[in-house]
């Protein structure tokens, strides 16, 4: 009977350990690398850093960036037979074993390193003795995977110092705001000594005790040869000061403009999302800091934007582009709580983009094909098939100039015009100023901005900045290079630029949209000393009773900048949608903008002519062709009147005639 007893709690023991063995061989143990994630930095136009990206609570430095009384110091305290044993220590766990049996409760772990890093990277924190033999056996198998260094590596960068610093990396920056490799000592010390107990030891709450500990740490560091005495001494000695540094402040900055450099990573370069989080990059771009800073300033003044409702708030995005590189310097996609790749306004398609397109369809193909900015467009209420197009006023010209049609954005002419030059020439035009060939509408609404889908103010400023650079378009980016966490380039932008249009028809162009600005519906965008070419726009409500706007948008330029508006609901319904015209929105948000990114640039003029001298010339022309028409009806008149007079004086004449023959 003895013997089936020994045997059957032999079998259990045995059935009890296999479970554990196996548990170890499958558990995934390369989570433990987690640690060595990396931020991304990027880096501005300038080369300096802008901020900072990453997915994890920890950051990772590499083991040889980790000088050895930092290691030496957390080994003497924590586990001073780190390099004797292999994952499990013997004589800890004896010891621990009769306090604990003392204690009538788990009170010591007698853990080493390699089990505390099973437990913090894999396992529950809970003190039961079935988390302990999960932990042997893990650490066995961790200790033939991994050499000692990787192993105390995986477990500096994941430990917990209190404070929410995860890692030797944020431990340092967040109490002594270094860097790891330049912590002291002394320094050192004190933060192998908050591993133990980060709350109870926390130098801001309880300053003593965390010295206390040091010193303790100190101790341990001496004793097992790690430090002289006269290092011991000197540490002990030295006074520290805590900053208390807080988060990173790159960490977060820029959302949006981050997002647009996440997009492109992975679209252009073929980066995945977990490289470009967790990789450790350094990514160069064309961020401007003191244009984005001037965008988020303008977004963070809500009175600049119309008033929405309790359920929906107007949203709007902006964009900035030089035109001379396609570089984009600034954008911010939305008003409100910020989602990491979430709806970027700026970036992703918003609305149709109205009248802003007429620019490009019609005019820049009619300008290819002959006409002059100052030849006669009609403009009278007619119907093309079934297509009935009006002027936002619903009034009529008769016949205007095309910079005038342009400039008080007249609807008619641009439809009649693009339906004497071709729908063919404008699809032409709009897939070479980069208008998605899914969102062109190919009948006569695209004169209007009417896309079969919408755009976005990237694609609007990319456009705009053919007219900017003299009919030549860089495509529009935000990376210049990146390089990988060992500083080798992988990517970089190739410069490569096209010829949209001649220079003659880009400069034609900027002269009419100069008039927008200065005489036409643009006149909102004026920036005190500095020349503004633009173009206002605005799509209906397509809901049948509804008389209102839904998308709004501002595209325009300097020679220096080119920048797209777009306010608008994201969800438009008979509840939601924008009364205001772009004048009155949109284009104050551009000028606020604007003035704010130039305000230390130099002011430079468009050599191109502009449209008052041609507006001064018309009205020159009207007044002498009225002054004609009111000569020769007076002239008319005054004839009429003298045949009048003189058939009444022949008449008197031949009656005296007649009296004196008799």
């Amino acid at each position: 009977m003895t013997q089936i007893a020994i045997l059957s709690a032999s079998m259990a023991v045995l059935a009890f350990l296999s479970f554990f063995y196996y548990f170890s061989k499958n558990a995934d143990i390369s989570a433990l690398n987690a640690g060595l994630d990396q931020s991304t930095i990027i880096y501005d136009v300038n080369g300096e850093v802008a901020s900072k990206i990453t997915s994890n609570k920890v950051e990772g430095v590499p083991i040889q960036e980790i000088p050895d009384h930092m290691k030496n110091a957390v080994i003497a305290i924590e586990d001073h037979r780190f390099y004797d044993h292999n994952g499990i220590d013997i004589i800890g766990i004896g010891r621990a074993f009769f306090t604990n049996l003392k204690a009538g409760e788990i009170v010591e772990g007698g853990s080493t390193i390699t089990q505390q890093l099973t437990k913090n990277a894999m396992l529950s924190s809970e003190k039961t003795y079935k988390r302990k033999i999960e932990e042997f056996f893990l650490a066995r198998e961790i200790e033939k995977v991994y050499s000692k260094e990787e192993i105390l590596q995986m477990y500096l960068n994941q430990i917990y110092f209190g404070e929410g610093a995860w890692g030797i990396k944020r431990a340092a920056a967040k109490y002594f705001g270094k860097e790891v490799k330049d912590l002291t000592i002394s320094e050192s010390a004190l933060l192998a000594g908050l591993i133990k107990a980060p709350s109870a030891i926390n130098p801001y709450k309880n300053e003593k005790k965390a010295i206390e500990r040091r010193d303790i740490v100190l101790q341990q560091m001496k004793t097992n040869g790690f430090i002289t005495k006269e290092q011991y001494e000197e540490a002990k000695n030295e006074q520290l000061v805590f900053v208390d540094k807080s988060d990173d402040p790159f960490k977060g900055k820029y959302p949006y403009y981050v997002d647009y450099v996440l997009e492109e990573g992975m679209k252009k370069y073929g980066l995945t999302l977990e490289d470009l989080l967790t990789g450790g990059y350094q990514i160069y771009t064309e961020l401007d800091p003191s244009m984005q800073t001037a965008v988020e300033d303008t977004y963070s003044n809500d009175s600049m934007f119309p008033v929405g409702k309790e359920d929906q708030i107007v949203q709007s995005g902006a964009i900035l582009i030089d035109p001379k590189s396609g570089g984009v310097r600034a954008l911010v996609g939305g008003r409100g709580e910020h989602t990491l790749l979430g709806h970027n306004r700026a970036i992703h398609p918003v609305g149709q983009p109205g009248s802003t397109m007429k620019p490009i369809v019609p005019y820049t193909p009619a300008l290819e094909n002959g006409w002059e900015i100052t030849d006669e467009l009609k403009d009278e209420k007619m119907k093309f098939g079934d297509y009935e197009p009006n002027n936002y006023n619903f009034q009529f010209r008769g016949q205007v100039p095309m910079y005038e049609a342009v400039m008080d954005s007249l609807n008619i002419p641009a439809v009649w015009l693009l339906n004497e030059i071709g729908i063919e020439k404008g699809v032409d035009a709009a897939k070479r100023f980069g208008i998605p060939e899914e969102a062109i509408n190919e009948n006569l609404a695209l004169a209007l901005g009417g896309t079969n889908k919408g755009v976005s103010p990237l694609t609007m400023a990319e456009a705009y900045t053919v007219f900017a650079n003299e009919g030549e378009k860089y495509e529009a980016h935000s990376i210049l290079k990146i390089l990988d966490s060992n500083g080798k380039e992988i990517a970089k932008w190739d410069g490569k630029k096209t010829r949209v249009t001649t220079k003659a028809v880009a400069d034609k162009i900027t002269t009419m949209l100069l008039g927008v600005v200065e005489h036409g519906s643009g006149k909102a965008a004026q920036i005190p000393g500095r020349e503004v070419a633009g173009k206002t726009g605005s799509t209906q409500v397509p809901i049948d009773g509804v008389n209102g706007i839904k998308d709004q948008w501002f595209v325009g330029y300097t020679p220096q900048l080119v920048g797209a508006v777009w306010v608008g609901y994201d969800k438009t319904d008979s509840n939601h949608y924008l009364t205001t015209t772009s004048g009155e929105s949109t284009a104050p948000i551009f000028r606020e903008i604007m003035s704010k990114a130039l305000y230390n640039e130099e002011s430079v003029s468009f050599q191109v002519p502009h449209v008052a001298p041609l507006m001064e010339k018309r009205k020159q022309e009207e007044q002498i062709n009225k002054l004609e028409n009111d000569m020769k009806k007076n002239a008319d008149k005054w004839k009429k009147k003298i045949e009048k007079e003189q058939k009444k004086w022949k008449k008197k004449w031949k009656k005296n005639k007649g009296e004196k023959n008799d």
